[in-house]
């Protein structure tokens, strides 16, 4: 009753207020809620002692009732903008875990493999160019397409066939089939839509090259099962990842040269034997516990004098196809200087050290590149007389164009 009589009398009192509190007072009447009838008792008398505590008690309301509207209103834009924008992002960063597991099953995070397996591809279109022209462009990055996409199918299959066995081996544990990131039925999947791509790749080659490139397939496709049944898988595996020694000319000139391109793809054998010969030395101690074979066991401690016959084999076949071709000096001194990278390679190796064969194998694709390099300025450098010579060679004989009619013998007057 207090209370309500303080309230009756607060309409004919004059309440004397600072001029924030009230501010607030008559522009937020309107929207604030009631304010407890305690606060406004007292506020009519001029009494300061029963006066201004009930005064410091209407400003902390109102100051509480501000912050409650500025939490309210903030909270609610930020819920209506987050309705109104779409989750870009969200959507992107889903997109990107699901085809992150393809990505590692294809090595796309590992270049080299892509590198090693295009080079003999560009040295063989480079040495199938004419005398001091450029290789054909247009080809070689048909060819770059083509090894970015069987390199991923090839690994695809390598890892449908020895999932148990990476799921033993340290380096290997975490890919995406032998952790169980991805199942058996989508590596098919997927790898059918390699191999599509793949046969897309093919197809724009000419019908001669079609056939021999469908031809390696088989390579492709057992190679995984040879450390199973043999010391040397990587004889198969340079078998298939120099394959475009023979197909680059192909695709080229219609046909292959075996003068030019058998040397170059032995080499291209013998180099792929050093380099994966290095590479599997990483899981060396692995293989013997799981029984896969591989030539770093077959090579054992003896693995840098079988590496360096197989490096002076290499050399020999280059230096064969590059008389067969009538190269230049520069292609001769790029010979050189990948024989002396080789040398290096193999004399600084410590094949009991994994960090160390890793380095040694991922600088192979300088490799290539030096050798690359080398046939396209020793092709450039070429003169057009062995050019003249060969088109001499291969030109048809004209028949004449005219029939010499017989001549009649002369009588004989006896």
């Amino acid at each position: 009753m207090f209370a309500l009589r303080h309230l009756r009398l607060q309409g004919r009192a004059k309440i004397h207020l600072p001029y924030a509190a009230t501010t607030a007072t008559a522009t937020t009447t309107k929207h604030m809620p009631a304010v407890p009838a305690r606060v406004y008792v007292g506020l009519h008398t001029y009494s300061s002692e029963y006066r201004m505590p009930r005064l410091l008690m209407l400003q902390e309301h109102m100051t509480s009732w501000r912050l409650h509207q500025r939490t309210t209103t903030t909270l609610s834009e930020s819920s209506n903008q987050e309705r109104k924008t779409p989750h870009k992002a969200t959507l992107l960063q889903e997109l990107a875990d699901a085809a992150k597991p393809y990505a590692q099953l294809m090595r796309i995070d590992r270049p080299i493999g892509t590198y090693l397996l295009f080079w003999p591809c560009g040295w063989s279109i480079a040495l199938s160019a004419d005398a001091g022209c450029w290789p054909d462009f247009s080809m070689l990055g048909l060819f770059a397409i083509g090894a970015l996409i069987m390199r991923g199918a090839g690994c695809t299959i390598n890892d449908m066939w020895d999932k148990d066995i990476d799921a033993k081996v340290e380096r290997t544990r975490t890919r995406p089939l032998a952790s169980g990131q991805i199942t058996q039925f989508d590596a098919i999947v997927f790898l059918s839509a390699q191999l599509s791509l793949g046969l897309l790749v093919l197809v724009q080659l000419n019908w001669q090259s079609i056939l021999l490139g469908a031809s390696s397939l088989g390579l492709v496709i057992t190679y995984p099962l040879m450390k199973r049944v043999t010391y040397w898988p990587q004889l198969v595996l340079g078998m298939c990842f120099n394959w475009g020694a023979l197909l680059g000319w192909c695709a080229t000139q219609g046909s292959v040269n075996l003068e030019a391109c058998l040397p170059l793809y032995l080499s291209g054998v013998c180099w792929t034997i050093v380099y994966d010969t290095i590479y599997a030395h990483q899981d060396k101690l692995d293989d013997l516990q799981i029984g896969v074979k591989s030539t770093a066991l077959r090579f054992g401690e003896n693995t840098k004098v079988w590496l360096s016959c197989f490096t002076a084999a290499m050399l020999a076949g280059l230096t064969s196809a590059g008389y067969a071709c009538d190269q230049t000096v520069p292609y001769y001194a790029a010979v050189a200087v990948v024989g002396a990278h080789l040398v290096q390679q193999i004399y600084s190796l410590n094949i009991d050290n994994p960090s160390d064969c890793a380095k040694k194998f991922l600088s192979n694709q300088q490799v290539g590149l030096i050798l690359f390099l080398g046939i396209v300025l020793g092709t450039l450098l070429k003169s057009d007389d062995s050019k003249k010579q060969n088109k001499a060679t291969l030109a048809p004989v004209a028949a004449p164009s005219y029939v010499p009619l017989p001549q009649p013998k002369p009588d004989v007057i006896s």
